[in-house]
């Protein structure tokens, strides 16, 4: 790789997404190279057309991401990298000359909908949501576009962008939750591994092998065994059949830990399908909480003891 390096992310500008991607790197470190959705950001990465992607991956609020997770899923392998937190909030923006009370059609993407849904309700109760693409699509759309050529009064923006755009504010701090937080992942191909920190974590994709009574906690038992807690394990659809379902999975720990690959190799020994989606630093910096038993010296003396016994230097 020659120059800068290259990020795909949400755009237009303003996104979260992109002030996620200013955690990374800053516009004189890389060539940003906003997308329409967070599928083609990841695929910008697959066909060569950038280096990274920065994506959503999860939100206080709605869980997991299911575009990312779903276009991790599949495809030629890519891994996460480093994961970052952005708070979330929202300012509800509108056209020129419109006052809250003439508000009917909001514009906003659907998490952003969702997250501020009581406070609508309560502000708006007749207002119909408008999808957009990104946060920030409709900022764009109002600065650009002549008033009498949009399809919505209003749009729920981040707080930064009224400024961006020069867009008259009608409403701030409208998220129903101020405790909001959207986790966002460095997307890139596999190589080597980043270094443990002893504060890490590390995503997955797993198939049960088969859809009967026991099956997934077949599955669950190689990382209790292990002591390999997970901090998130959301179900998605296979797409091959009814009833079929993968399991995206959040693991606290590093690959090169010995609890966390005696987990991978129970999972490949049990499972159809395992897809590792990278080792990588917690961006909370919260170390695992390791049991008696599951360090990687009671592992290796464990090893060490079971090779005396068949070697005949022990019983």
């Amino acid at each position: 790789m020659t120059g800068r390096p290259r990020y795909a992310y949400l755009g237009p500008a303003g996104t979260f997404t992109e002030v996620a991607l200013r955690q990374v790197a800053s516009p004189d470190e890389a060539e940003y190279l906003p997308q329409a959705d967070v599928v083609s950001a990841i695929e910008a990465v697959r066909n060569g057309e950038a280096d990274h992607a920065v994506v959503a991956i999860e939100s206080t609020m709605e869980g997991g991401v299911t575009a990312t997770l779903d276009a991790l899923a599949v495809g030629t392998p890519l891994v996460l990298q480093r994961e970052v937190l952005v708070p979330v909030g929202f300012t509800l923006v509108g056209r020129p000359g419109v006052g809250l009370a003439g508000v009917r059609r909001v514009a906003a993407h659907p998490h952003a909908w969702v997250q501020c849904r009581r406070w609508l309700a309560a502000h708006l109760p007749e207002a119909v949501h408008v999808p957009a693409s990104s946060n920030t699509a409709p900022a764009a759309r109002l600065a650009e576009a002549p008033g009498d050529a949009l399809d919505f009064d209003a749009a729920l923006v981040p707080p930064a962008a009224p400024a961006h755009y020069g867009l008259d504010v009608l409403a701030e701090g409208v998220a129903d939750n101020p405790h909001l937080v959207t986790r966002f992942v460095v997307v890139g191909h596999p190589g080597d591994v980043p270094p443990r920190t002893g504060a890490d974590k590390t995503t997955l994709v797993v198939h049960l092998p088969s859809n009967e009574a026991g099956a997934l906690l077949t599955m669950l038992e190689q990382f209790a065994a292990r002591g390999v807690n997970l901090s998130r394990i959301e179900s998605r659809p296979i797409g091959d059949s009814l009833g079929r379902y993968s399991f995206s999975i959040d693991a606290e720990g590093h690959i090169t830990e010995e609890r966390m690959g005696e987990a991978f190799m129970g999972l490949h020994r049990v499972c159809p399908h395992v897809r590792y989606l990278g080792s990588y630093p917690r961006a909370d910096g919260v170390a695992a909480d390791v049991h008696i038993g599951t360090a990687d010296p009671d592992f290796r003396t464990a090893r060490e003891w079971l090779r005396s016994v068949r070697g005949g230097e022990s019983v």
